[in-house]
């Protein structure tokens, strides 16, 4: 599907369906997560990029954010991080991600001027702006991934985002 002229926006999919094929673009995948100690609190996201076979991580920490905006920094940083237009699956554990993609919330905000159901201002218009950006610049496909539920990249990656937040701890004690 087309979205706003600026190419393809794939349609979401969870785990269990089959990723689309693309065969020019090289497949890329990211686990992302976000933390927060406290909601609004000190934060933390990180995301966990697989790129034929080789993994990369970055992360990184707010001192007062909500949980929602970390888990949109991790999925955009994770997103940016990867140079060119590339097929990438990314997982979250986030039902506030996933199902902005997977009803297509972002396409009914950017037709209403950014008001909501309630006709109220969309809450994180800054990050869903930059979500949007850097999917319309990939093939994303969307997997949900229930948070907590043993799946050893899920986890890894929620310790990850916990670990940024401490990093904050030994900024303010230098």
């Amino acid at each position: 599907m087309t979205a706003g002229g600026f190419g393809p926006v794939p349609a979401p999919s969870d785990s269990s369906s089959p990723p689309m094929a693309s065969p020019t673009l090289p497949d890329v995948t990211i686990y992302s997560d976000g933390a927060c100690t406290g909601n609004p609190g000190p934060g933390g996201w990180a995301a966990i990029i697989v790129d034929g076979g080789v993994e990369r991580v970055v992360s990184g920490a707010e001192p007062r954010t909500t949980n929602q905006r970390m888990e949109l920094t991790a999925a955009i940083e994770g997103l940016a991080a990867i140079e060119g237009r590339r097929r990438v699956h990314l997982y979250t554990d986030s039902a506030y991600v996933m199902n902005c993609f997977r009803d297509g919330w972002w396409k009914r905000w950017e037709e209403k001027g950014w008001m909501n159901a309630g006709k109220q201002p969309v809450a994180n218009r800054d990050l869903w702006e930059r979500l949007i950006a850097e999917t319309r610049r990939h093939d994303v496909q969307w997997h949900k991934v229930k948070g907590h539920s043993g799946d050893p990249m899920n986890e890894r990656v929620d310790r990850l985002a916990r670990a940024a937040i401490a990093t904050l701890a030994t900024r303010t004690t230098r």
